[in-house]
């Protein structure tokens, strides 16, 4: 897809009544402090439009990127952060929960996962909670560029073997440096949006 005008349209709270956008929806999930700002950013080709911090935590609402008026990119809050209190941890678990239940257009929800460590007891909570509301995450296995080439194989291994992922499940390795991954990713995108058929179809016409 090429992205021609992208914003960010909708921000909900843990009181806000969840939208119903009409549009295909694809959900990111991740730790605090895994780069999924920075992915989201490096996806869309801005700087600056998910907000990144070094203080982890920082997105406390489920924010709705607008793509081409086609789309949305929802981003889901962080987890696992420990100086957020435990009731709010439960408040935000709570909202997810009601998103992943009501959307009427989720396509799928993408799970990231640092590919330097092996998933965390939080991550492993994450992806079976997410299989248990009904979807297969995607997983992003994030910062490729801090791993040589020659540990990238085992890390994925790592990854795979400590979700316990299910047959036919994807791993896509991704740099918010240097974009790789950021192609492979967008072709899923569209292919779950149904962007791509809708594209061919144009082009037939």
């Amino acid at each position: 897809m090429v992205i021609k005008n992208v914003s960010l349209d909708i921000v909900c709270g843990i009181t806000s009544k969840l939208p119903d956008t009409g549009r295909p929806e694809i959900a990111f999930a991740g730790k605090s402090n895994v780069g999924k700002s920075s992915l989201i950013n490096g996806l869309m080709n801005r700087k600056a439009l998910a907000r990144t911090s070094s203080q982890p935590g920082k997105t406390q609402t489920i924010n709705f990127y607008n793509v081409n008026d086609f789309m949305y990119l929802v981003d889901l809050p962080g987890y696992g952060y420990a100086k957020v209190p435990e009731t709010e941890k439960a408040k935000w678990g709570k909202m997810i929960e009601r998103y992943l239940h009501t959307s009427q257009t989720l396509k799928a929800v993408f799970l990231l996962i640092d590919i330097r460590h092996e998933p965390s007891a939080n991550d492993k909570l994450m992806y079976d909670w997410i299989v248990n509301n009904g979807y297969n995450p995607i997983i992003i296995a994030t910062k490729l560029d801090k791993l040589k080439r020659s540990q990238v194989q085992k890390n994925v291994k790592a990854i795979k073997d400590g979700l316990k992922l299910r047959p036919g499940s994807r791993i896509i390795p991704f740099s918010a440096e240097t974009k790789q991954g950021r192609d492979e990713i967008w072709a899923l995108m569209d292919e779950l949006t149904g962007f791509a058929s809708a594209a061919t179809d144009e082009a037939q016409n």
